[in-house]
């Protein structure tokens, strides 16, 4: 007999009880639907419940009867961002263009997922062709975050952000060009991962990452626990080894962190939650310092010189002859003026922005992990445009360019939470490592999550 409702385990718990027949892929399942039933209408998280689940899951439950080996994943729902191909199930990327389209085939991401026997749950919402910070597109219409259905779960991977935290899903997978991973995990008080460009494939991700973006875009676990992501993480790399290699361990790490990157102040309680995460990580035995590195001041800066006239004109090219169908959001992209770069101008970016990748990585010879803030607020109302920092405006985009920074660095970083505000929004921070060291950066937050604990939005508690 289990104690507590299914949909409050792990995705390690569940996939433990799965195993053990404690509990069958298809009761786990129907758990999960009939919360989804129950709650989603408030959330609108949830936008496709996938049409074969129930099938997908008595499939699950032949193989264990037939005595199959199963895999890490067996039997256990999860969901994925609906800009991410799902064969046979719709997949929209919030835009009128794609509303009825369902793909034939996975993303790789999705078959791994499937390998390892997972069951495609359904997809979350995501903004249209996931632009801003907000989750709401003319399809779906906006989901609202589950401690304060006022706020935003933030974007672009806000859909599953929610689902996650509200146990609507114990996990899933999202994108991230500008912290649509990090932020919405930050926003929900659950865990999310940005891990080195290319090291999950992207295939089947629209809008498709080319040219510059390839280097700062990347798919990436989400769930409610830092060992529920080092599971999605490796199955979704091809990782091979059950355990994290021992090379990444964090206790003979040296970590430096900031809380201001010398352009955007954070809130006061953004500044806690850092000091808290750094001091969780001082008893653990690491050697922490306050050190600001010099590349982060130029990151947001450089966000905009490399990905942002280069996503403009990919939005242009997919609503070519379609522009009546681009929602408020991606009809202001359309409208802006086109900025094509002077000539050499991106080359010099570049070679900008490798000189001071290359000053970064030098310091992370020998201090491998960072920490710091992932934005300078928390949730936000819908439709802000703006926000108040502590009594200063800034507007959203300058908000996060912390979030942004390690896009154009393509260092990996994990979001967890670390603390929460007055009013008992979550507050996350995020932990960087050096490049295809995600194990690392995940040891560490596991070592803050562990001290500082987690707690979920009390009118979502199962």
């Amino acid at each position: 007999m289990l104690d507590r409702e299914l949909t409050s385990y792990s995705l390690l718990e569940v996939a433990a009880l799965i195993s053990r027949k404690e509990a069958s892929p298809l009761e786990v399942v129907n758990a999960y639907l009939k919360r989804i039933d129950r709650l989603n209408g408030q959330l609108n998280a949830i936008v496709t419940i996938a049409p074969d689940v129930e099938e997908q899951a008595r499939r699950a439950e032949a193989l264990m009867a037939g005595g199959e080996a199963i895999g890490p994943l067996h039997g256990v729902p999860l969901t994925i961002k609906d800009t991410i191909a799902t064969a046979g199930i719709r997949t929209t990327s919030g835009s009128q263009i794609r509303k009825d389209f369902i793909p034939t085939a996975d993303a790789i991401a999705v078959a791994r997922l499937k390998a390892a026997g997972a069951i495609i749950l359904g997809k979350t919402n995501t903004p249209e062709m996931a632009i801003p910070y907000e989750t709401d597109n003319p399809v779906f219409g906006r989901t609202n975050n589950p401690y304060d259905e006022r706020l935003t779960p933030g974007g672009s991977s806000g859909g599953e952000a929610a689902a996650i935290a509200a146990c609507l899903s114990p996990g899933g997978v999202g994108s991230d060009l500008s912290g649509s991973i990090r932020v919405p995990a930050h926003f929900c008080g659950i865990v999310g991962l940005k891990p080195t460009s290319g090291r999950i494939p992207m295939d089947g991700h629209v809008p498709s990452p080319r040219g510059t973006r390839a280097g700062g875009a990347c798919l990436g676990p989400m769930a409610r626990t830092v060992a529920d992501v080092s599971l999605l993480f490796r199955v979704l790399a091809g990782i091979e080894s059950e355990n994290p290699s021992h090379s990444q361990e964090v206790n003979v790490s040296a970590v430096c962190w900031y809380d201001f990157d010398g352009v955007t102040a954070v809130s006061s309680e953004t500044r806690m939650a850092v000091r808290a995460a750094v001091e969780a990580l001082e008893k653990a035995g690491l050697r922490c310092f306050a050190k600001r590195p010099t590349a982060v001041a130029a990151g947001s800066r450089l966000w905009v010189e490399l990905f942002a006239a280069a996503s403009a004109n990919d939005l242009r090219e997919f609503y070519l002859g379609s522009e009546d169908l681009a929602g408020p959001v991606a009809r202001r992209v359309l409208n802006t003026a086109r900025t094509e770069p002077r000539p050499g101008e991106l080359e010099k970016t570049l070679q900008e922005r490798d000189r001071l990748r290359d000053e970064l990585l030098a310091l992370m010879e020998s201090t491998p992990l960072i920490v710091a803030p992932v934005g300078a607020t928390t949730a936000f109302p819908h439709h802000a445009s703006r926000v108040s920092i502590d009594g200063e405006s800034v507007s959203v985009f300058r908000a996060f360019c912390y979030a942004q920074t390690f896009n154009v660095f393509d260092l990996p970083a994990v979001v967890v939470r670390a603390g929460s505000t007055a009013a008992g929004l979550p507050v996350g921070v995020q932990i960087v490592g050096r490049p295809f060291e995600e194990e690392r950066v995940l040891n560490a937050a596991a070592i803050i999550e562990e001290a500082l604990g987690a707690s979920k939005p009390k009118r979502y508690e199962p």
